[in-house]
């Protein structure tokens, strides 16, 4: 039996999971998908959550697990688990980067973000750097999350989606070689992206080179419309 711990990406919480987590299950694993601070039920305000605030959630779960996990992250959430990875490589066997930002040392999501111009994102942000966060506008959740979703996860998402805090996608990765480079990277590629492009994942992966890289002809919810698919991809590294 593996153990399996899901983080998500901006604005979404542990909920996004939940087609993933009983598949997982019922393939005779273990699977635990928390909230990161101030997202899904941990309600607190953004401007005090920092990239060492998710960092501190993450290695809380990797504690209490018997043995090492795997270690998937989704989108924005590649930057919460490398830098997790390098407070605890010991409990980590894997990284996968489901369409995740996989970047260096001393880079933010920031610059990444602002630079993939095949992204629907940035032209449909809003900002409050008064209250520290960001937050996608309503009418571009279905074109740029959610395109091959069906109308009851678009629902869903529609009713539970909340800012993400801006600290911790300005503040610097700190890793280094001999802790998180030292562990086996995954890449799984959602090649109908229009969050992550494509071009930036692919960007990333060769910058950063991984093991292997998986892709699902998806976008950049493949845990709503290609459950299945995805569950494979995840399998197949136990």
């Amino acid at each position: 039996m593996a153990t399996f711990v899901l983080i998500h990406g901006s604005w979404h919480g542990a909920w996004c999971w939940y087609k993933i987590v009983p598949r997982l299950q019922a393939a005779g694993h273990k699977a635990v998908a928390p909230d990161l601070p101030a997202h899904g039920r941990d309600w607190r305000e953004h401007k005090h959550v920092a990239l060492d605030t998710y960092v501190d959630r993450i290695c809380e779960i990797l504690d209490a697990q018997g043995e090492p996990v795997i270690l998937v992250a989704h989108s924005r959430g590649g930057m919460t688990v490398s830098q997790a990875a390098e407070e605890r490589p010991d409990k980590i066997s894997k990284l996968v980067y489901l369409a995740a930002f996989l970047i260096p040392n001393g880079q933010r999501v920031l610059e990444y973000g602002q630079q993939d111009n095949e992204s629907l994102i940035r032209a449909n942000l809003d900002v409050n750097p008064e209250e520290g966060w960001d937050m996608l506008r309503r009418e571009a959740y279905r074109d740029a999350l959610y395109a091959d979703c069906s109308e009851e996860d678009i629902s869903l998402c529609d009713k539970l989606l909340t800012p993400e805090p801006l600290r911790p996608t300005m503040t610097p990765l700190r890793l280094t070689e001999q802790r998180f480079g030292r562990l086996p990277r995954y890449y799984i590629e959602l090649l109908r992206d229009r969050a992550v492009s494509a071009a930036l994942q692919r960007r990333m992966y060769t910058q950063m080179p991984c093991e292997k890289v998986m892709a699902i002809d998806a976008g950049h919810s493949a845990y709503f419309s290609r459950p299945d698919e995805l569950t494979r991809h995840l399998l197949s590294l136990v």
